[in-house]
């Protein structure tokens, strides 16, 4: 949890960097707060096997869609600090996605779902 949760907020202060370098440091501060608020839930849903992490750096449903109001805000979130990341590397934001994915996968809680590049689930 506590490797997880790290890497979570390493991501985020990466955003706040990367937002500020930008112009846009309210705007990182307000979506680092609101990930931060959001991750109670997320592990929750995570630990229950409602959702997991698919292999393009977003959350998907695995089982019922509890929470889907803030499923979807996380992945949205997500997405806006996959573009600005890949802006300031000159990569597409597939690919900091992708990255993302792999990074979550080795450094992700045991019990929690992932998805391989191929496509098939597994539970660590």
């Amino acid at each position: 949890m506590r490797r997880h949760t790290f890497s979570i907020l390493a991501l985020l202060f990466c955003t706040i960097f990367l937002f500020s370098s930008a112009g846009f440091a309210a705007s990182a501060k307000e979506i680092q707060q609101r990930m931060k608020n959001r991750l109670p839930i997320i592990t929750k849903l995570k630990d229950d096997g409602n959702i997991g992490e698919n292999n393009k750096g977003f959350l998907e449903f695995r089982g019922t869609q509890k929470h889907a109001d803030i499923v979807s805000a996380e992945n949205d979130d997500r997405r806006i600090v996959y573009m600005a990341i890949a802006k300031k590397q000159n990569v597409t934001p597939e690919l900091v996605g992708e990255r993302r994915a792999l990074a979550l996968a080795k450094k992700g809680k045991k019990g929690h779902l992932f998805q391989k590049a191929d496509g098939t689930w597994y539970k660590k």
